[in-house]
């Protein structure tokens, strides 16, 4: 079978690879489609980011559905021809974090296409895909396209738990990629009153409004667009950092109201914080790490007509196109979600 492995900063392969064979309580997945993430196209253009690095080659790929090709043994709640979305999230069951009831803080935590573990945890960017009967959610209803944009839904679903009540409250968002987006997409559907989307790009900032952003400010036109949110003590009541950029990080910060929250998405690096600001107004910072049970509940609410996500998924090339699509996904000018096709 074919997989896409990346073996250094632009140095994008496509290889052929075992596809192995289901065991008791797995399944073979035909690969339909897979999304190019963040974290994908750190690898490609950096080969990590900051103390990761690639010290191995890599399958990439951790968005992905397919189809049920075959059942292992003891499997009886999928059948083969299954549209199933697929959730990389694979904790041990039985470590501390796991027992307290926080999967994805696992200590053995197996995440497709990750190199924080040595040897890395080989991705899903692959023709044929062997998992866990338990990380498949069925997906009738939905287009491959649709079903693998369930995992990066259900970080936005994490990050809007990790925000607490949400009904009524102002938000605003810093940056409008596929997460800044889907977040708007999670917080209306929680109930937020007002959503005010802010990035550097006006195509972004596009997609924001195309997805229920109230307002949009483009803050390479107007490098003080969140000051006048700042005045009498802050406007907003939560605040989804989705860029990793100190800048947005401490201007939402100023323009949050007192005992607002920060939900901090964005994978930037290091940081560094107004702490008088964050003391004086008691505001309260919460990081936001993947997730684990909202996978299922994101499928749902794509099938319910809850949460469209159709208009974030700009482009789709086939395999054999993979460069062209890593290319096309940095190019945050003009795509939004650039997906795969594998079969």
């Amino acid at each position: 079978m074919k997989a896409i492995v990346i073996h250094a900063a632009k140095d994008l392969r496509i290889e052929e690879r075992e596809p192995g064979a289901p065991g008791p309580g797995e399944v073979e997945i035909r690969l339909a489609v897979g999304g190019i993430c963040g974290s994908d196209l750190h690898y490609y253009n950096h080969g990590g980011f900051g103390t990761v690095r690639l010290k191995e080659p890599m399958i990439l790929g951790h968005e992905v559905a397919g189809h049920v090709a075959a059942l292992g043994e003891g499997v009886s709640d999928l059948a083969v021809g299954d549209l199933v979305a697929v959730s990389p999230s694979r904790p041990c069951g039985a470590c501390d974090y796991c027992l307290k009831g926080l999967a994805n803080h696992c200590f053995n935590m197996r995440f497709y296409g990750s190199a924080m573990p040595f040897p890395h945890i080989q991705g899903a960017f692959r023709e044929r895909l062997v998992a866990s009967a338990s990380q498949c959610v069925k997906a009738e209803g939905l287009s491959a396209g649709e079903a693998a944009m369930a995992e990066p839904l259900s970080v936005t679903l994490h990050a809007t738990r990790r925000a607490g009540e949400m009904l009524g409250k102002r938000v605003l968002v810093t940056g409008c990629g596929p997460i800044g987006t889907l977040s708007i997409l999670a917080a209306r559907r929680a109930g937020a009153a007002e959503i005010v989307a802010a990035d550097l790009s006006e195509r972004a900032l596009d997609f924001a409004r195309a997805v229920g952003a109230d307002r949009v400010i483009n803050l390479s036109e107007d490098r003080e667009g969140l000051v006048p949110f700042s005045e009498n003590k802050g406007t907003f009541d939560v605040l989804y950092e989705c860029s990793g950029a100190q800048s947005a990080l401490v201007a939402g910060i100023h323009a949050l109201c007192p005992r607002g929250v920060v939900v901090q998405l964005g994978l930037g690096g290091e940081m560094t914080l107004p702490m008088m600001a964050i003391t004086a107004k008691e505001l309260d910072l919460r990081g936001s790490f993947r997730f684990h049970e909202e996978f299922a509940v994101a499928v749902k609410l794509m099938q319910g007509g809850l949460i469209d996500v159709k208009p974030l998924i700009t482009h789709t090339l086939p395999i054999a196109d993979a460069l062209k699509a890593f290319e096309i996904a940095s190019d945050k000018g003009h795509s939004m979600k650039t997906q795969i096709a594998f079969s």
